[in-house]
């Protein structure tokens, strides 16, 4: 029995694409050659989203599934196998959409609420399966509707919460689904609409204040606060304003609270009563009129020198009968000074401050705006002179000054001059600094700051400060005289010279052989120095330097120069001598020699 398989076919009829409740077939159909009088059984097995959902053993070479009403969950990818003779061939997928899907079924677990509780619905698709979308809609009269989405991936139900708020009454809820469908979206219709009834636990409070009108400063006011409720238990009332609590009470249905009345009372009051997760509120706006403006501190002067006279005076606009007091303000609190209208003192530096007055009328006490009185010491004669200490500085480097004000009450204006110029002005309290960037040679040494502050004494000047100018040392060079060789034993000058440099000036003069050696060190106050070595021996041979410096801290060295010591004349001689004698001596006795042997 010969037999191939060409293909395997699964249609759909009507079509791929059908409405929710309508009948489905899918139908496989497997093509196949044979030889003549072959008979097959055929195995036909039809797959949704690789899940089995038919299987059939037939003669004939197709095999039908039939869906009497078709639900969205049918939706999916269907497929085909077909088994024949040790023989399988499956079809490719087909996507079956079965559009729109089943009404959903919404529950409420109480028909009845009070304000503060929930509403726990129920939403349902029974004949959908998951993942799918539910959408609840919370719809009050008037307004527009709440609504809340909730993802559901493994049940095709989903249970929401809507909170009762105040004001509510009748609500309704409704919901419906939606599924994704090949990346498309596919809503159902809405639900039945679910009705819930909401009472109230309790009214809306009253809010009264007494006296209701014409409330002036110093009179007692007298709020309250009141409810009427179902149930007392866990019943709270809250009298606010501006959001700060000034009474509650628990378990009461009036609340009272009464206070002297200020300027500072006026505004808006708020009464809430709250219980469970429902509140209800009341607001109340008070106006409290002024019983007199505050006081106004007056002083004679607000900047004067110790030892002078100040006078403090506190007055109200068009009002007289009160009760004043002047104190001194202070980080730590008020220090009281007198209980009067006026107060009259000899000041020094330490009443320097912020002063205020307070006035009292039938208990209300209103305090002035603070008024800051300083009080000047003079400066001190002021000193100047150099931070590193020493009145001098190497021609280009920095010159940092500070000018110093032992005496005297900040701030403290400092002037710095250079000659007669003004070069800085710095406001400090007791010292300032000032920086001369770049010190030339031929710049004005003299220096010099004042220092004043608001006392009338005027400013004080600091003694005039001199700089020494360091110019540093350029050109070292080292001679001798003689210059290159020397007799031993005879005297040698050496001079070491520099082209510029202040004085006083540091010589050293070195000898280099195998290794360094001072032989010579002085300072003068000259550009050169001279040393004398009266007796020039051969060890004194070698190579010399001199190295030059002053104040300016930096060694300038000189090129060298090569000295030699060579025989004096007198050792030459006796070194001549030593070799002349033998040889005359010898000649003369060769010539003696040979006269004598002629004459035999």
């Amino acid at each position: 029995q010969v037999f191939t398989f060409n293909t395997v076919e699964i249609k759909v009829q009507p079509s791929a694409k059908v409405k929710n409740g309508a009948p489905v077939s899918i139908v496989c159909h497997a093509d196949i050659s044979k030889s003549t009088n072959v008979q097959l059984k055929h195995n036909f097995t039809i797959f949704k989203d690789h899940k089995l959902v038919f299987m059939t053993v037939s003669d004939k070479e197709h095999a039908r599934y039939e869906i009497p009403v078709a639900r969205s969950s049918d939706t999916g990818d269907y497929e085909c196998t077909v088994e024949a003779g040790r023989k399988t061939k499956s079809s490719d997928p087909l996507h079956v959409w079965i559009t729109g899907m089943t009404k959903p079924i919404l529950t409420a677990e109480k028909k009845e609420v009070l304000e503060g509780e929930v509403v726990k619905l129920r939403c349902e698709l029974p004949e959908e399966e998951p993942p799918l979308h539910f959408f609840f809609q919370k719809i009050k009269m008037n307004s527009t509707p709440k609504e809340k989405h909730l993802f559901e991936p493994y049940r095709n139900f989903s249970v929401v919460e809507f909170s009762v708020e105040e004001g509510d009454n009748i609500l309704q809820f409704d919901c419906f689904g939606r599924r994704n469908v090949k990346l498309e979206f596919e809503s159902s219709e809405h639900s039945n609409r679910t009705l819930v009834t909401v009472r109230e636990p309790f009214i809306k409070p009253t809010l009264s204040v007494r006296p209701p009108s014409n409330i002036t400063e110093g009179d007692r006011i007298q709020f309250e606060c009141s409810t009427v409720v179902a149930r007392m238990r866990d019943i709270e009332i809250i009298l606010q304003k501006n959001k700060t609590i000034l009474k509650s009470v628990r378990d009461e249905k009036l609340l009272k609270y009464s206070a002297v009345a200020t300027l500072e009372d006026s505004g808006e009051y708020l009464c809430k009563v709250e219980q469970g997760r429902a509140s209800k509120t009341t607001k109340l706006n008070v106006v409290v009129s002024e019983l007199f403006p505050k006081p106004t501190l007056a002083a004679s002067m607000s900047k004067l020198d110790e030892n002078k006279e100040l006078t403090l005076s506190c007055s109200i606009n068009g009002f007289r009968r009160a009760n004043f007091s002047i104190l001194q303000k202070h980080s730590n609190g008020d220090t009281w000074l007198k209980n009067s209208r006026n107060l009259t003192m000899r000041v020094n530096v330490n009443d320097t401050g912020s002063y205020i007055c307070k006035a009292e009328v039938k208990g209300i006490v209103k305090e002035s705006k603070p008024v800051r009185i300083n009080v000047y010491a003079p400066v001190s004669k002021p000193t100047l002179s150099v931070v590193s200490g020493l009145p001098e500085v190497v021609v280009g480097k920095p010159l940092w000054l500070i000018c110093r004000s032992v005496m005297g009450t900040p701030p403290v204006t400092f002037t710095f001059y250079k000659g007669n110029e003004v070069k800085k002005v710095v406001v400090n309290d007791s010292y300032a600094t000032f920086l001369d960037e770049n010190i030339r040679q031929n710049d004005k040494r003299g220096y010099k700051c004042d220092a004043r502050n608001n006392h009338s004494s005027g400013m004080k000047t600091s003694n005039v400060l001199n700089i020494t100018v360091i110019v540093p040392i350029k050109n070292a060079s080292l001679g001798s005289i003689p210059y290159g060789e020397v007799e031993d034993g005879s005297e040698t000058t050496f001079l070491c010279s520099v082209k510029e440099g202040s004085w006083p000036i540091h010589f050293r003069i070195f000898r280099k052989t195998d290794h360094e050696v001072l032989v010579f060190e002085r300072s003068e106050h000259a550009d050169r120095v001279m040393w004398h070595k009266e007796a020039m021996k051969r060890q004194d041979m070698g190579t010399y330097y001199c190295m030059a410096s002053n104040r300016a801290n930096v060694d300038v060295k000189s090129p060298p120069i090569t000295i030699n010591v060579i025989l004096a004349s007198w050792q030459k001689g006796v070194i001549a001598a030593f070799v002349l004698i033998p040889i005359a001596g010898a000649v003369t006795l060769a010539l003696w020699w040979f006269l004598c042997k002629k004459k035999k």
